[in-house]
């Protein structure tokens, strides 16, 4: 058997009844459905069995003796079918002769060049596409040039929960939902005037007890 091409990228969608394929463009993966094929030896023994659940006996035996028959048979029904299909499907694809692929003729096919655009982009769409991504870059570069955080105090201790209750917050000096602060208090030293954090007993500076 002469080398069957075209048979890179399917999905076989035959059943008892009868076989189909889908065959999917090896760039985009658009895809064509081939027409659906009856397979004759299933088909008959489809409706010995539904006979045979009416009448039993005789009918049921040669309905079990069909699907070996099919079993039988399906091979060289399913290779007829594939290669049928695959002589259909090649009209609704185009072979390019430099990479081998066959792609879909209205999305991935250069007509003016006759080779898929993977091998001859289409100039018109490639200047279209760089286009919006060098407008991309420059609005990054615009988008640098301006302050976005003016009004952030990063001098402000800054947290993204309550150390009390662990709901989230966006700012403030203190929790929307606990109304507890947000950050811990600090003292001052009474003798030197040092903040003294809320959890320190004596004074960072001078060593006097915390007052209050």
């Amino acid at each position: 058997m002469s080398m069957i091409q075209f048979t890179r990228n399917y999905t076989d969608r035959s059943n008892d009844y009868g076989f189909q394929f889908e065959f999917f463009c090896d760039k985009c993966g658009n895809g064509h459905m081939s027409p659906f094929i009856a397979s004759k030896v299933g088909v008959a023994t489809g409706l010995l069995r539904a006979a045979g659940s009416f009448f039993g006996g005789t009918i049921g035996r040669a309905a079990n003796a069909g699907t070996h028959l099919k079993d039988a048979l399906r091979g060289q029904g399913w290779d007829d079918a594939y290669a049928e299909a695959v002589e259909a499907g090649k009209q609704h694809f185009k072979n390019c002769t430099r990479c081998g692929k066959w792609v879909c003729p209205r999305s991935c096919w250069n007509e003016g060049r006759g080779l898929c655009e993977s091998c001859a982009p289409d100039l018109a769409e490639e200047a279209a596409s760089i286009q919006a991504h060098v407008a991309v870059e420059q609005a990054r570069e615009k988008a640098r040039t301006v302050d976005h955080v003016a009004t952030l105090d990063m001098k402000q201790t800054r947290t993204a929960t309550c150390p009390h209750c662990a709901a989230k917050v966006d700012g403030g000096r203190f929790c929307t939902e606990c109304g507890k602060p947000l950050v811990a208090q600090k003292l001052s030293c009474g003798k030197c005037g040092t903040d003294i954090p809320a959890s320190a007993k004596f004074c960072p500076e001078c060593g006097s007890p915390r007052s209050g």
